[in-house]
């Protein structure tokens, strides 16, 4: 298939992804895609999403403020109204520890935002790790299998 044959089946999502500090980590070109992909997957009737990329100061403030928890963690997902899936706030920092830590032999910062990446993507959906019994931890992971196999540069 081409890629004009693809892009045709994709519908168009505005994806806004916000690097304000630059991280080097954070390919857009090849995120922007990959995230329009999976959201035509999981909601395909939505039409926006939201992405920033932060230091772990701002996600320790913005955990802080919103969740009471004062500390910074790897994702903060904030679901959206109507056709906006929400917005996503990923550490940067962190996802770079968590990449390094991966067993066995760690994986690329760029498959660790991914997988941020869908995690809050699937909060965004409405799913709830901490309530669900599970639900959520099975649908991610096998999604990650389709979604995040470390052959497609990720």
């Amino acid at each position: 298939m081409s890629a004009s044959e693809l892009s045709a089946l994709i519908p168009l999502v505005e994806i806004v992804l916000q690097n304000p500090n630059r991280y080097s980590e954070v390919h857009a070109r090849r995120l922007r895609p990959w995230l329009a992909r999976l959201l035509a997957s999981l909601a395909p009737r939505q039409e926006s999403l939201g992405v920033r990329f932060c230091s772990d100061r701002e996600m320790r403030r913005v955990n802080r403020s919103f969740r009471g928890q004062d500390k910074s963690t790897d994702v903060l997902s904030f679901p959206g109204e109507e056709r906006h899936v929400g917005d996503i706030l990923i550490s940067v920092p962190t996802a770079r520890r968590q990449a390094a830590g991966a067993a066995p032999g760690g994986h690329t910062v760029e498959h660790e935002l991914r997988t941020l990446l869908l995690h809050g993507v699937l909060h965004c959906l409405g799913y709830d790790h901490e309530t669900d019994d599970g639900e959520m931890d099975r649908v991610e992971r096998r999604l990650r299998r389709t979604w995040l196999r470390e052959d497609e540069g990720a």
